[in-house]
């Protein structure tokens, strides 16, 4: 297994905020699943640190899946709120993101 870089902990907060967007869910929703000393993004990738230690990124994986699991158990019977709805927003970052790496 690679040792834990900088990079890793970068990808890894991008995909956590682009998910917990997805999922309409907060900062303060994944570190109370997690159990983490705080809802700051240090604290939730200290977290997952520590179950990349234990078992690498499957370990992060399933720890993720299970904390969807649990948010998606809790939400049975009741109505979704509308997270977007703006059905191109996803569109939208996607542009943003070319337009940002034309510009670099």
């Amino acid at each position: 297994m690679s040792p834990w870089t900088k990079d890793m902990e970068e990808d890894l907060a991008g995909i956590i905020k682009d998910w917990l967007k997805q999922q309409g869910r907060t900062q303060a929703d994944l570190g109370k699943s997690l159990q983490a000393v705080s809802s700051r993004m240090p604290a939730l990738i200290e977290v997952l640190e520590r179950d990349y230690q234990l078992g690498g990124l499957p370990k992060i994986a399933s720890h993720l899946c299970s904390v969807e699991n649990e948010w998606n158990n809790s939400l049975e019977g009741t109505p979704l709120p509308s997270i977007n709805t703006d059905p191109f927003g996803q569109l939208d970052l996607l542009l943003e993101e070319i337009k940002e790496d034309c510009t670099n």
